[in-house]
């Protein structure tokens, strides 16, 4: 069985389009690192345990040989957020050599979600890719950063780009065959995170 999928590609031309979003509260303990390290495993774990409940399926057949391939190629980043030192989702972003930058990928855990986590890292993201030639001799100085995503992923996807200063600039509507969501392994399910320790109450 086929279904219609709906595609939206967004760009910004000028790191001013960028509309950064607020940071989350500091004691949520929320960070950004680039992992600079080229891991299949751990890039695998990502791609799984953030796009299996929104049918991530490109990757799934990748060899290992395939993910280190393309971890290491120049110009391909990973920016892991983490809450309290656990992974919370990740951003992945490719240079393609003629000074545009695609998102490839961009996401959170499920149990993440909707802990303001998303618009900072997606904010920190962009910024990345506005100055990864920095990071990079050789690459072309970013003129343009880009994206695509569908009706697929997950339902807040386009508005937090919008809101993040992207600009549709193409739409297009293709068949493709239904694929059940992959999960992130046969049988897991949503566990939310413990909640922050509260602060030690002050002193007499």
């Amino acid at each position: 069985m086929s279904i219609a999928v709906t595609t939206w590609y967004l760009e910004q031309t000028s790191h001013a389009d960028l509309r950064p979003a607020q940071q989350p509260p500091a004691g949520q303990g929320v960070g950004i690192v680039r992992s600079e390290v080229p891991s299949p495993e751990f890039s695998r774990f990502l791609y799984t345990a953030v796009g299996g409940d929104v049918t991530w399926t490109d990757r799934l057949t990748w060899s290992y040989a395939q993910w280190a391939e393309y971890l290491g190629r120049p110009g391909v980043e990973t920016w892991v957020a983490y809450e309290r030192g656990t992974p919370a989702g990740f951003i992945e972003l490719a240079a393609t050599g003629d000074g545009s930058v695609e998102i490839t990928y961009f996401g959170l855990v499920p149990a993440f979600r909707g802990r303001r986590i998303g618009g900072h890292l997606l904010t920190y993201g962009i910024e990345r890719a506005w100055d990864l030639a920095e990071r990079w001799p050789g690459q072309v100085p970013t003129k343009r950063v880009w994206l695509h995503t569908c009706d697929m992923d997950g339902v807040h996807a386009m508005a937090n780009y919008r809101r993040r200063g992207f600009r549709l600039y193409e739409t297009t509507v293709t068949e493709e065959a239904e694929v059940p969501a992959p999960g992130p392994w046969p049988g897991a399910g949503t566990v939310e995170p413990p909640a922050p320790p509260a602060p030690p109450a002050p002193s007499a």
